[in-house]
């Protein structure tokens, strides 16, 4: 393959698996009444509040999307806004006991969900994650 057909097969396998990883994200998600973005913003912010700016920045994510899904989020009492010391008008995204509550029903689908895929990639699976780490990381640095 040349480096076009590389850069088209890269891009559509990415595709392809985050859209595996979103309908999965839904599926473990719904039990416990959250959305796979929901539960994205949730989780961005367990150990450390962050501003909708940031964790934008840290799942990938627009920062307006971001913003609409904490306001739901705040709404419904699963997160709350706090302070932020270094920031006056970026006020932090925390979960509230709720949100965590909700998060901790994932946990025992998403173990065995873990437990599945290691037994189909075995000893690959930290190769494909260095894979997709690597090719992240060059994306930044070119972009």
């Amino acid at each position: 393959m040349n480096e076009g057909e590389l850069l088209s097969a890269s891009a559509l396998t990415a595709f392809r698996l985050n859209g595996q990883f979103f309908e999965i994200a839904e599926e473990l998600a719904r039990p416990a009444g959250l959305t796979a973005a929901w539960w994205q913003v949730l989780g961005a912010v367990l150990y450390e509040p962050l501003p909708v700016a940031g964790i934008a920045r840290v799942m990938g994510m627009t920062r307006q999307g971001v913003q609409r899904i904490a306001d739901l989020l705040v709404e419904k009492g699963l997160a709350a806004y706090q302070p932020n010391p270094a920031h006056r008008r970026a006020k932090l995204v925390a979960p509230t006991e709720e949100g965590r509550a909700a998060v901790a029903r994932i946990t025992p689908a998403h173990r065995a969900l873990a437990e599945t895929l290691a037994a189909e990639l075995g000893a690959e699976w930290p190769a494909c994650l260095a894979a997709l780490q690597r090719m992240s990381e060059a994306l930044d640095s070119i972009k």
